[in-house]
């Protein structure tokens, strides 16, 4: 899953801020899911867990993200069988936030601005297969409708170069080993964190910095 120790220093060294820079979020939503009384959640895979799991742990709203496995059975919820491509599984994060403080359309536009990069089939980055697709695993008919929306609304906006690969599926949601819970914030030099993840909440905070929290 993860590139060897050497290309990932060297790929550490290579990033700058100049991608955080040119980030931009993409245009709100159309239709946004109804706020709603209490707390809500959202399960979002776009590639290896830690990153997108320290990006919305740092936007304001969110209450708690922890990371996971999404789109198979219990008996297959494992690091080890997922990451050798064994079940239908995608690496998720589980997102509950304050509606009335940031929508689940806000979530999107992180989703598919700075969390990961939706026009990559099976794939980001270094990592490769099904279990590093862009998938949206809606929570209600609600987050169905709106998730659907704003990927058709994306596919015509002329932000991407390429066509947007992002799944709307559906399936439970499995809690990750304690070792992938908060990876980036206990291990914030571990070389994979530099090079792919960092930039992610760099780009975060230029892009949408009223909705950075630190």
């Amino acid at each position: 899953m993860r590139l060897p120790i050497l290309a990932l220093l060297l790929a550490a060294a290579a990033c700058t801020d100049a991608s955080a820079a040119e980030t931009r979020l993409a245009p709100a939503p159309k239709q946004d899911v109804a706020a709603g009384a209490g707390l809500q959640t959202a399960v979002l895979a776009g590639g290896c867990f830690w990153g997108v799991e320290a990006v919305f742990e740092h936007v304001k709203g969110v209450r708690a993200v922890v990371s996971g496995y999404a789109g198979g059975s219990a008996d297959d919820a494992n690091y080890r069988a997922v990451s050798a491509g064994r079940t239908d599984h995608a690496e998720a994060v589980k997102i509950t936030y304050d509606p009335r403080q940031v929508s689940y359309g806000t979530l999107l536009r992180i989703f598919f601005s700075v969390a990961h990069d939706p026009t990559q089939l099976d794939r980001q980055g270094p990592d490769v297969g099904r279990s590093y697709r862009s998938a949206i695993f809606p929570q209600d008919a609600q987050q169905r409708a709106v998730a659907a929306a704003y990927v058709a609304q994306l596919g015509q906006s002329g932000m991407f170069r390429r066509p947007i690969v992002t799944r709307i599926e559906r399936g439970q949601f499995h809690l990750a080993e304690r070792s992938h819970q908060d990876f980036m914030r206990k291990n914030p030099l571990h070389p994979y964190i530099l090079a792919h993840d960092a930039p992610k909440l760099r780009a975060l905070k230029r892009a949408a910095p009223s909705l950075y929290r630190s």
